[in-house]
């Protein structure tokens, strides 16, 4: 079964303690040390949308980016009501095209990890790069290798009164990728129908992807700790990195 397939419905009962506002008041602040007022932003790895909504409710002119047609139904249906709703597209970060540029990229929760060929990570990095308006600013988060490596022969669980879920993490070292095995039951009616999925994510250094980011164009690159304005120390868990496309003159 493909990623997020079966994940999609119960994926935000099962990430309910994921502090989505945080994460965009980050931006917010990164923003504001930029200098910067976008009026467009893709977020992309969107998932079920809510980075998107938050963005969207700020005003700017969003376009949410996922490969999973799953998780962009779920994205949908938060938009019902909205007088300024994301507009939602499927494809691949490596594949990505818009139709026009923007001020704003935003890649939350890790998603740059799941592209595991670096080849193709390097190819995403260089259609971002490309999306963006002059002075225009990309924003990510990636787990880090200490946290991947640490994930190896863990079991986590996850449950709700209607999901329940294992994950299981396995990762290997000669392919620099842990893999998260997850048993997933989801009730349904009377009856629990079981399911399974795996999730891989390459585990990319700061130094790695600061490599790509200088390669694909970017300047003003610059690393930071998991939400706050320091170097990330040797047991950071995540780190976000920011890049800028050349400045407006």
């Amino acid at each position: 079964m493909s990623v997020y397939q079966a994940l999609a419905g119960s994926y935000d009962r099962l990430t309910n303690d994921v502090d989505y506002g945080s994460i965009v008041d980050f931006y917010r602040q990164i923003l504001r040390r930029e200098g910067l007022s976008p009026r467009t932003a893709v977020d992309l790895a969107c998932g079920t949308g809510s980075v998107s909504v938050l963005l969207a409710a700020d005003g700017l002119r969003v376009t949410g980016v996922d490969m999973s047609e799953e998780m962009l139904c779920a994205a949908t249906q938060k938009t019902y009501g909205m007088k300024n709703p994301p507009m939602f597209v499927c494809q691949r970060l490596q594949e990505l095209r818009l139709p026009r540029g923007v001020d704003l990229a935003v890649c939350a929760l890790d998603s740059m990890d799941y592209i595991t060929d670096p080849v193709d990570c390097q190819e995403a990095i260089r259609r971002i790069y490309r999306c963006l308006n002059p002075g225009g600013c990309f924003i990510f988060d990636v787990n880090t290798p200490q946290k991947l490596r640490a994930m190896d022969g863990q079991v986590f669980l996850d449950e709700d009164e209607d999901v329940y879920c294992i994950w299981r993490g396995d990762f290997d070292e000669s392919a620099n990728i842990c893999s998260y095995g997850m048993d997933l039951f989801q009730r349904r009616g009377k009856m629990w129908v079981r399911s399974f999925e795996e999730h891989r994510e390459y585990a990319y250094s700061a130094e790695q992807l600061t490599g790509y980011l200088r390669r694909a164009g970017f300047s003003r690159i610059e690393v930071f700790a998991d939400r706050r304005f320091e170097k990330p120390g040797p047991a950071e868990q995540r780190i976000f990195l920011k890049a800028r496309k050349g400045s407006v003159k």
